[in-house]
């Protein structure tokens, strides 16, 4: 949540946004209409801009083009009249849109929140979207709107599982699958009682309010039930190339990017027969369909003209190869809706495709926190958990020395799972995932980590929305990275002061699939046989529900940037004892480690239990049900030490694996660490949050709880 009585500053892509609308402001010119000939189409004419293109002259100002087909004796703007009349009201301020979305899988779902960004924006009316996802989408989505908590939006699933019967018999050549028919079945799957909707493609970008889209419902005739805008290529004309043989379709026929549904008409109207009839009896001679549900549409509308409402083409921009687009549009402020409709999405090419590239970059790198704004006058049911969260923020002091603390507690970051593409490891009942939380300047550790740690891992990145597209190119740049498929990122959207690496943990843990976990850190990496060796140990230690414990894995540092990793104990040993390695922090904080007993591992041949102690931090492998961090600890201090308490309280052994190490690499301090060792508040405010803990211990344990009192009075560690 945002803090209070603090202005945030302005990023980058915002102020790049601002940018482009004043560009629209100041360069956006009038846009006339005329009517278009509806080439023996039936129903009402649609109100087209006519046929004007956009000129960018040197100096990069948007500006009116002559009409590509002009008279050369037409008086000045007579190519701009318009016979269109008023434009349709708006909807009243607190009506509620509705809008449908067909997701699936990981890419798709980033592209959704792209969208959904670009509609918040400008959106002045609530909002209900209806998203038919599979079960990936599903997890990423929900997780994602849960902690956006976007005021005046209601999300609801619809499982896409259970309609892929309805439409998989339909041959599909079109690279969205089954996926890209499944809005032919949006009348029978979407609620009984919604009678509107708008219908959009993931991979549009709204550039205007989405109630004036909505607002269009209101120039249909009483027969009309699906409003389209022109397809703005050639392809229905059928004449692309030799033996091109395209679905029947009235003239251009019609793009399906951007829809506008009456489902009670189509209900009445018996659209489930007329769609499955045309399509069989269009296949009697096709072979499949190209453009999946497109061809279908166009084929029944081929059949039923009165069932269209064309739209004005500045709702559906196609930027496809061979696009006519252009003639649609004569000033940035023309555009509504782009669509991004070739398969080459930002690398298709297109005569005003940079300006087209910005404004969609502008909004997948804007950031979403700046999104949770209400809609002022327009009364809605807050998200869940909203009320709660605003009252405790209400109840903080400004003035109190831990506010950065307190505020930073209850913040509710937005959490956007499996940022990419992800396959879950085979269940196997040994197995381990890598668990650890990174930042923007960690990125660098993780090809190392890949050739350290060949199994599963589920890592917690705390990224802007623009460093989480940096990110997603580094990931691509990267052969190494770009071939884990059994790595989980999982983006935790940043704001507030401090890093809330307790927080991080819990995401990373909870996304974890397998029935362990070894919970490390970014800059360890761990030793090359680690991961076979923990699954052995597990099974050979009996863990699970014969025993309760945490595996320690010794943790060791260089202070070189450059070294000879170990490949076994005995090589680990050489280097300690040649002063290349050291026990972790065994010059400033020895105590964090110290009670693994590092005299006893270098003889050790079996596992060793220890005992806890005041302090002790270790890296440890428990089962994915143990118990979460405390989000309490944000920043730096005491966040691992916490979690270690409350593993001993509730009687976890700690059991220190002989052959097991990992080995800290060294870097920069971090901004929290400096604060922490330069401030003295910092320091004060951390004892705080440690007595709070304690309190809540002894709440949860009892009088077991006084066994870690004199390690809360103990002095801070200065690492």
């Amino acid at each position: 949540m945002l803090p209070r009585g603090r202005p945030r500053a302005m990023g980058a892509a915002a102020l790049l946004l601002l940018l482009l609308l004043l560009g629209f402001l100041l360069f956006g010119g009038d846009l006339g209409c005329e009517r278009r000939k509806q080439g023996g189409r039936a129903g009402a004419p649609g109100c087209f801009p006519g046929p004007l293109m956009l000129r960018v002259p040197p100096d990069g100002r948007l500006r009116r083009a002559a009409a590509l087909d002009e008279d050369p004796g037409a008086g000045p703007g007579d190519h701009n009249r318009s016979d269109c009349g008023p434009p349709p009201p708006r909807p009243s301020k607190c009506e509620l849109l509705h809008v449908a979305i067909v997701c699936a899988g990981h890419n798709s779902s980033r592209d959704v929140i792209t969208l959904v960004k670009s509609m918040l924006f400008y959106r002045k009316n609530p909002l209900h979207l209806h998203l038919v996802t599979d079960a990936v989408a599903r997890n990423i989505l929900e997780m994602l709107f849960h902690t956006w908590m976007v005021p005046a939006v209601h999300v609801s699933f619809y499982n896409a599982e259970e309609l892929k019967s309805q439409v998989s018999w339909i041959p599909n050549k079109h690279y969205s699958g089954l996926y890209g028919l499944m809005k032919l079945v949006l009348p029978s799957a979407l609620p009984a009682e919604l009678a509107h909707v708008i219908v959009l493609d993931t991979d549009v970008t709204f550039a205007s309010d989405i109630s004036e889209l909505w607002a269009l419902f209101a120039h249909f005739s009483d027969t009309q039930a699906i409003g389209l805008v022109e397809n703005q290529s050639d392809w229905y004309l059928g004449n692309l190339w030799k033996n091109h043989r395209p679905w029947p379709a009235l003239g251009r026929g019609f793009n399906t990017g951007v829809i506008l549904l009456r489902l009670d008409r189509l209900r009445q109207a018996g659209w489930e027969q007329m769609w499955r009839l045309t399509a069989r009896r269009e296949l009697l001679t096709l072979p499949a369909t190209s453009l999946a549900d497109q061809d279908i549409f166009n084929a029944v509308i081929k059949e039923h003209p009165g069932l269209v409402q064309p739209l004005p083409c500045v709702w559906n921009v196609q930027l496809s190869d061979h696009t006519l687009a252009e003639r649609c549009y004569s000033a940035a402020s023309d555009l509504k809706v782009i669509h991004w409709n070739s398969p080459k999405k930002l690398q298709v090419k297109n005569k005003h495709v940079e300006f087209f590239r910005n404004f969609y970059l502008t909004f997948l790198e804007y950031d979403g926190n700046l999104l949770r704004r209400e809609l002022f006058g327009c009364p809605s049911q807050p998200p869940p958990g909203a009320e709660q969260l605003q009252q405790a923020l209400a109840q903080l002091d400004e003035e109190d020395p831990c506010f950065e603390f307190r505020q930073q507690q209850l913040t509710v970051h937005r959490v956007h799972v499996t940022f990419l593409p992800h396959e879950p490891p085979p269940p196997r009942p040994h197995d381990v995932t890598l668990v650890a939380q990174l930042s923007m300047d960690r990125l660098q550790m993780l090809e190392a980590l890949c050739r350290h740690w060949p199994g599963p891992m589920s890592l917690a990145l705390y990224l802007t929305d623009a460093e989480a597209q940096q990110f997603l190119r580094f990931i691509e740049a990267s052969p190494v990275l770009a071939a884990r498929q059994d790595v989980a990122y999982h983006v935790v959207y940043r704001e507030g002061p401090l890093y809330p690496v307790n927080q991080l943990r819990n995401v990373a843990l909870a996304q974890a699939l397998t029935p362990y976990v070894f919970l490390s850190d970014i800059d360890f990496l761990p030793a090359y046989s680690l991961y076979d060796y923990l699954r052995a140990s597990i099974e050979q230690l009996g863990l699970g529900s014969q025993r309760k414990a945490a595996l320690v894995v010794p943790a060791f540092e260089t202070l070189h940037y450059r070294f000879s990793f170990p490949h076994s104990k005995v090589e680990l040993l050489a280097l300690l004892d040649v002063g290349a390695l050291y026990t972790f922090r065994y010059h400033e904080w020895p105590r964090g480690h110290a009670p693994t007993d590092y005299a006893r591992w270098r003889e050790a041949q079996a596992p060793y239990r220890v005992q806890w102690a005041a302090d002790y931090e270790p890296y440890v492998v428990v089962p994915r049900d143990c118990p979460r961090y405390d989000p309490r600890f944000v920043g730096f201090g005491w966040n691992k030490v916490a979690h270690i308490v409350e593993l001993d309280a509730q009687e976890y052994e700690l059991l220190v694996l002989p052959e097991a190490f990992t080995i800290h690499l060294p870097h920069a301090p971090s901004l929290d660490i400096s604060r922490f060792r330069s401030s003295p508040t910092y320091r004060d405010c951390l004892q705080a949050l440690k007595d709070e803990f304690h309190q809540d211990l002894s709440r949860h344990h009892g009088a077991a709880a006084l066994k870690y009192l004199p390690a809360l009075q103990q002095p801070q560690s200065p690492a």
